[in-house]
């Protein structure tokens, strides 16, 4: 039997930047399109589909010389409440916490009732966020419709 040698392929850690792990089966790209990182010009790794031995499956994006600010964590947590944060200088870890699902989110989503105010007028959106049967629901504060996490468009 012919002795087969398995490489690895490793990236690279970064010097200063932002890693978002545990990113939910099948949401990385989502994730790449609600935080604008399509044009992003530093460099950003991709990782999808990966063993997990808490969730199964998960993504990673690792995004060079970039820290997010709170209202872009709260789309984070809307897409994938499991994420975490890592932010990272001088290649050493600073800060690591979990994303929290907000109460209340404001701006981020749209609402999904075409006759609702925020649709018609220069309004900002608010929902209230609740958890009904393991499913993430936005209620409009103005027109009290309901909206599912699949159904969420993001501002």
């Amino acid at each position: 039997m012919e002795n087969i040698k398995i490489k690895e392929l490793k990236v690279s850690a970064i010097e200063n930047g932002t890693v978002i792990d545990h990113i939910a089966h099948g949401k990385v790209l989502q994730v790449v399109k609600i935080l604008g990182l399509e044009d992003f010009e530093d460099q950003i790794y991709l990782g999808a589909n990966l063993e997990s031995k808490k969730y199964g499956k998960k993504g990673i994006i690792k995004i060079s010389n970039h820290f997010f600010e709170e209202s872009d964590i709260n789309r984070i947590a809307l897409i994938s409440p499991s994420a975490t944060i890592i932010e990272i200088k001088d290649f050493v870890i600073v800060k690591k916490f979990n994303v929290q699902v907000p109460s209340l989110v404001q701006g981020i989503v749209k609402c999904i009732n075409p006759k609702c105010v925020t649709n018609q007028q220069k309004v900002e959106t608010r929902f209230e966020v609740f958890t009904i049967e393991n499913r993430m629901r936005l209620k409009c504060h103005y027109c009290e419709k309901f909206t599912n996490q699949e159904n969420f468009d993001f501002n």
